[in-house]
C-alpha cells in the first residue's frame, strides 16, 4: 500500500454544511486495500432492559477508541452506532486494529459485564459481494471532522459481524489471554443531557423503494425543518442549558473500569478522579488548568458532537417537544405508506454523551450522542419491524 493510499481520508476534500450529505455522488470510494473494523455489543437488549444503556454506549465507543489508538499517526473515518461502531483503516493497520478489537472482546465481560462481537472485513470483499464503501468528511470546525458513509458496505459488514460464525475468516473469535487494548481517551464525565423542550428523540431513516434516495433524504430534511420550525443545530442535545458537570461524575466508574484494563485499579481510580476534580474547578470558576480551559472546552463540546450523521441511514438525536415529535411522526408515516422510506423513533427525557478526548489543548476530541433508554438501538428495532412488514 502506498503512502498516498494510506493518506486517502486525510486528503479527502471536506464539506461544511450538514445538509450537503444528501449529494450521494460526491462520496469517494474507500481504497480496496482498506479494512472495515466492526464492533457490536452482544446482549445489548438485555442490558437496555436492565437500565444499562450507558454502559452499552461506552463499550460501543470503546470499539472505536481501541482501533483509533492502534492507528495513531494516520487519519481514519469512523461512525458510532450506539451499541457498536465502525472504523475503516488502511490495510497496513488491519492486523494491529484486529488485535485491539480481539483484546477488547476478551476483556469486555470482565470490565463492563457485556459481550462483544468483532470483525475485520476487507473493503475488497464487500465490493465482490456487490456492496460499496464510500465516504465524505464533514468538518464540525477547523480541526474536527465527522465521517459520512454510503454504498451499503457498512450495513453488509454489520450483517457479517452478527451472523458470521467460526467458519468466516473475517469474524474475530473470542480468545482468552488476548492483551487488553489501549482505551486512553475514552471518557464518561458529563451528566445526562436533559431535554430542554420536553424530550430527546433518536431518529433513524432509511430510503426504500424506487424513489431517488437523494430526493427522499432532502424531503426528510424539509420535514424535519417543518416539524421543528427551523435549523436542526438549534435542537442539538448538547447546549448551554443541558451541559452539566458534577463531581464525582456519575459515569466515572465505567471509565475507570476501562482504564483499569491496562493501568491497574489504583492508577485507574486516582487519575480520573484528580482530572475530574480539576474539570469541575475549571467549569465552576471559568478558568484554565494546564490544557483544560473550562470556557473554551465547553464551547468546543457543543460544536463537536455527532448528533447528525449519515451511514446509509440518516441518524439524528434532537431536543424536541412532544407535539413536534408527533407532527414529524405523522409526516414520516405518510412517506412510509407511500413506499419511500422506513424509520424508527425512540423518545426519552434525556440523552447520553460519551467522549473521545485525545489532545485536549489542540481541540482533538469528539462526543458521541445517543438518546437514553435505548436510543438508536431501540429506534433500529422499529425500523427493522417496518422493513419486515414491507417484505
Amino acid at each position: 500500500m502506498t503512502i498516498e493510499s494510506e493518506r486517502f481520508y486525510e486528503r479527502l476534500a471536506a464539506f461544511h454544511d450538514f445538509e450537503q450529505f444528501t449529494d450521494l455522488g460526491a462520496y469517494a470510494a474507500v481504497p480496496d486495500a482498506w479494512v472495515v473494523m466492526a464492533g457490536d455489543v452482544a446482549g445489548s437488549t438485555r442490558a437496555i432492559a436492565a437500565g444499562g444503556y450507558k454502559t452499552v454506549n461506552m463499550v460501543g465507543a470503546a470499539c472505536i477508541t481501541a482501533v483509533l489508538n492502534a492507528c495513531r499517526g494516520v487519519d481514519v473515518p469512523f461512525v458510532f452506532g450506539g451499541d457498536g461502531g465502525f472504523v475503516i483503516v488502511p490495510g497496513r493497520y488491519a492486523a494491529r486494529s484486529a488485535a485491539a478489537l480481539e483484546g477488547l472482546q476478551a476483556h469486555a465481560e470482565e470490565a463492563f459485564g457485556l459481550g462483544l462481537r468483532a470483525a475485520a472485513i476487507p473493503v475488497s470483499r464487500l465490493r465482490r459481494e456487490g456492496y460499496d464503501v464510500r465516504v465524505r468528511k464533514l468538518m464540525l470546525n477547523r480541526r474536527t471532522a465527522l465521517a459520512m458513509f454510503s454504498g451499503g458496505g457498512l450495513e453488509r459488514a454489520d450483517a457479517i459481524l452478527k451472523s458470521g460464525g467460526s467458519d468466516d475468516p473475517d469474524v474475530i473469535q473470542v480468545r482468552s489471554g488476548a492483551e487488553p487494548p489501549d482505551l486512553d481517551g475514552l471518557s464518561c464525565r458529563w451528566e445526562p443531557l436533559m431535554a430542554t423542550r420536553g424530550s430527546m428523540m433518536a431518529l433513524i431513516v432509511l430510503p426504500t423503494g424506487q424513489a431517488n434516495p437523494e430526493v427522499v433524504l432532502k424531503d426528510v430534511l424539509l420535514h424535519l425543518d417543518g416539524a421543528l420550525n427551523g435549523d436542526l443545530r438549534a435542537r442539538a442535545p448538547a447546549n448551554d442549558r443541558s451541559l452539566r458537570f458534577r463531581f464525582p461524575p456519575r459515569g466515572l466508574k465505567i471509565e475507570q473500569r476501562a482504564l483499569a484494563l491496562t493501568k491497574g485499579v489504583v492508577k485507574a481510580w486516582i487519575a480520573p478522579n484528580l482530572t475530574a476534580l480539576a474539570q469541575k474547578a475549571c467549569h465552576f470558576f471559568n478558568i484554565r488548568i494546564g490544557d483544560y480551559d473550562g470556557p473554551k472546552y465547553f464551547e468546543e463540546v457543543k460544536a463537536q458532537t455527532d448528533f447528525r450523521k449519515f451511514d446509509d441511514y440518516l441518524r439524528v438525536v434532537l431536543d424536541c417537544s412532544d407535539e413536534e415529535i408527533e407532527r414529524l411522526r405523522n409526516m414520516l408515516e405518510a412517506e412510509r405508506k407511500a413506499g419511500r422510506l422506513v424509520y424508527g423513533i425512540h423518545v426519552d427525557r434525556s440523552a447520553l454523551m460519551t467522549c473521545l478526548v485525545f489532545r485536549l489543548g489542540e481541540g482533538d476530541h469528539i462526543h458521541f450522542i445517543d438518546a437514553a433508554g435505548g436510543g438508536f438501538a431501540k429506534a433500529a428495532e422499529g425500523l427493522k419491524a417496518q422493513l419486515a412488514g414491507r417484505q
